[in-house]
This record gives structure tokens, C-alpha cells and sequence, in this order.
């Protein structure tokens, strides 16, 4: 079976100066990636080897990923708890010093403009980890002429993440004992070799894992990534880029496929309470479309799906260039979209995403979706695939 990468020939990406390197670009550039794509406006290393052979590598080892494109936008000054909490959907007052959450924030109608990992450095010292959007400059838009004295920039700081079951272990040889007690979601402070780092016990992959936030990275990026990978060596260490097929199974949503600013949380299955915080006393973004959509009630919602036949690939090798129409059985209207697709080698099936009318949501629904190999039956089945209750990365 011919794959949409072999039957179009995916051409080369042109590396020239119009598009940002990450600090962290020529360091993996030494390991050969096969893709790169585009995020945040820097290019990004997405596929180094096999695919199925990263995912294995991931769910059985020790990964190291190149995240420099997770821009980092900090937001401090007198009123930076107040900035941030108008700004995200989450209660603000239930994240301590020390600790990180996934957030999402919303325009005035309620879509997502970004799902950043949230850290709260110090009590007015706040970091956006950002997903692929332009969240800088919504940030600093909403501060000009605003009641809020915050000062937003982008800083010279740059991730990269080491993920895996032995992920503890090549953290413990980089940083001692004390990183072990870094509990789910939160961070610390550390130096190596001489540079300043932060750790958070945060990750895209499902899977036991750390990001590591490396200070001044523009100047040390090098010198850290060696550092890293020299560690993981006696555990197998494997240079990947973020595993498609993990994330897919861990019901991790990726920003401008499964979620963007035409979506809103409830129509992605993340409505949740202490995800969407209608009660909390301070007003924000979206607040108030969100209160009438939640009263109203939505109209579609993005769903678990398991597709049959052969293997549609891995999403992250150009397996999936556009969305899968979703029609009814032997339907000639298209009535959704299959967002991520991939083939897990775990499952032995093909599963992902698709955005459907919510009354075609149920679990156990008969759809047809058109691949790029013909139409196939499916089915919307629960979500998460692998670990619902999220204990591996929590362990």
C-alpha cells in the first residue's frame, strides 16, 4: 500500500533565514532528521527514523525531544496574577508557586487561541508555554491601554523534553535524588554544569516525562543537549520528535488540528470545572460566551474514533495531509472530519480523532470515513485509548 508521503514525494522543507531556528536547531540537526515542520514560526524537527521504532523507543526507554519552539512568554509586575487570571479559563488562585497547569485561553466567543503549560515561577513571575499560535502578541495586545501593570515579553528561555519509562533515571544522573520528588505538574530550580535550569514534571507523550527549561539557551543550547543525551546513552537514550501516536492514544489534543480558535472547550470534551472555571469570582476572556454556550448546549463534540483496515500510518511521517471527511453508512453528505489519525502499533489499529454533530457522538456509532486508501468503516469509541486515568505519567 502506497502511503500519501511516497505517493506525493513530500519535497524538502528550504531552510534559509526567513524562518527562526530554535536554540536547540543545530543541535538535533546532528542526528539527521527525515521532517521538519513549522511551529511558532521556527522550524521544527518532527521525524528522525522509523516511526513505529521512535514509538516503541518512547514507550519502552528514554526519548529526547527538541521543544525549543515551545516560545516562551513571561508575564511579570504588580498585577500579573491578575493579567493571567483574566486571560485563562483555569482559577489562577489554585496554582502555588511551584507549579505548572495545562490552560487553555479563549477570545470573546469562546474559541481556543492557545492550550499552553502554565508555570508560576514566583509569585508574580508567570511562564506561557505556548502551543502554535501567536500568543505573544494577543498577550501584549490585551495589556496596551489596560488597567493591568504587567510587562510581557518573549524570553531567552528553551525547552526540550526527555520522556520515557527510565526518564527518572537519566534525570537522576543529570541532577541528583532530589528531582525524583518533583510531583506531577510542578517544578524546581537546578543548575547544571553551570546553567541555569528549570524542571517541570510535564510532558506531550503520555508517558513518564520531564521538560527541562534551559535559561540563556541561545548561549548554552549546545552544551546542554549534549549533556542530555550523554546521560541517556547507558539507558538508551533515542533522539525523537514528539511522538504523534502516543499522544493520539493519551487524549492529548494537538493546537490547529484537533483544537484552534474555532472550537470552543466544550466542544472538544475538555468542559471540565477546574478546566473552564465559570464559577471563579474574577471575570475572563470567554467567560461569558462560554456560560450562554454551556446553557445552550453544543451542537458537536470531538470524539474517539477507531477506524478499520489497513495501517493509515503514524500522522507526524506526512501520512495525513488533510482531514478525513466522516459520512453516515453508505452516505453521500459529509456530516464531520477526522482530525488526528494514526495507526498504533500498541492497539493494532487505527485510531484518532474526529469532530462530529452531537448526535452522532455516542459511543458505539457506525460512521464511514474517506482515507486516503477509499472509504472505511468506523466507530466512536472511548477516549482516552491507552491509560484513561493517566497513572503512567503520573508514577
Amino acid at each position: 500500500m502506497t502511503t500519501p508521503a511516497q505517493q506525493y514525494q513530500i519535497p524538502g522543507i528550504l531552510l534559509y533565514t526567513r524562518i527562526a531556528k530554535s536554540p536547540f536547531f543545530y543541535a538535533s540537526w546532528r542526528h539527521k532528521p527525515k521532517l521538519y515542520s513549522v511551529y511558532n514560526h521556527r522550524y521544527h524537527p518532527r521525524l528522525y527514523g522509523d516511526p513505529e521504532e521512535e514509538y516503541w523507543a518512547l514507550v519502552n526507554d528514554v526519548t529526547l525531544w527538541d521543544v525549543g519552539v515551545e516560545v516562551q512568554v513571561q508575564v511579570t509586575g504588580p498585577d500579573a496574577f491578575d493579567f493571567v487570571n483574566w486571560v485563562i479559563t483555569r482559577d489562577l488562585s489554585k496554582c502555588k508557586v511551584g507549579q505548572c497547569k495545562y490552560v487553555f485561553l479563549t477570545d470573546e466567543n469562546g474559541g481556543i487561541i492557545n492550550d499552553p503549560v502554565l508555570l508560576r515561577l514566583q509569585e508574580n513571575e508567570f511562564w506561557f508555554s505556548l502551543a502554535d499560535s501567536d500568543v505573544h502578541l494577543w498577550l501584549k495586545g490585551l495589556a496596551y491601554g489596560s488597567r493591568f501593570n504587567v510587562t510581557i515579553r518573549e524570553i531567552d528561555v528553551a525547552p526540550v523534553q526527555v520522556q520515557g519509562p527510565k526518564a527518572k533515571e537519566v534525570m537522576r544522573e543529570l541532577f541528583g535524588e532530589a528531582v525524583l520528588g518533583l510531583p506531577y505538574y510542578h517544578l524546581m530550580e537546578a543548575t547544571l554544569d553551570g546553567m541555569q535550569v528549570v524542571i517541570s514534571r510535564t510532558g506531550y507523550s503520555g508517558e513518564i516525562g520531564y521538560e527541562i527549561y534551559l535559561r540563556d539557551a541561545s548561549r548554552h543550547a549546545i552544551a546542554l543537549w549534549d549533556r542530555v543525551y550523554e546521560a541517556g546513552q547507558p539507558y538508551g537514550l533515542k533522539v525523537i520528535g514528539p511522538c504523534h501516536t502516543r499522544r493520539i492514544e493519551a487524549g492529548i489534543l494537538a493546537y490547529g488540528a484537533d483544537i484552534d480558535i474555532t472550537t470552543n472547550p466544550f466542544e472538544v470534551g475538555m468542559g471540565y470545572e477546574w478546566m473552564v472555571s465559570l464559577k471563579k469570582e474574577s471575570d475572563f476572556i470567554g467567560k461569558e460566551a462560554l456560560q450562554r454556550i454551556k446553557g445552550e448546549g453544543i451542537k458537536r463534540l470531538l470524539v474517539g474514533i477507531e477506524i478499520e483496515g489497513e495501517s493509515l500510518g503514524y500522522y507526524n511521517d506526512g501520512s495525513m495531509i488533510d482531514f478525513f471527511p466522516v459520512y453516515l453508512p453508505n452516505g453521500a453528505e459529509q456530516v464531520g472530519k477526522v482530525t488526528s489519525a494514526c495507526y498504533s502499533p500498541r492497539l493494532q489499529k487505527n485510531i484518532g480523532y474526529a469532530m462530529v454533530p452531537i448526535e452522532l457522538s455516542a459511543i458505539g456509532t457506525e460512521l464511514e470515513v474517506q482515507t486516503p486508501y477509499g472509504r472505511r468503516r468506523a466507530q466512536v469509541v472511548p477516549k482516552p485509548f491507552v491509560d484513561p486515568k493517566k497513572d503512567i505519567p503520573k508514577q
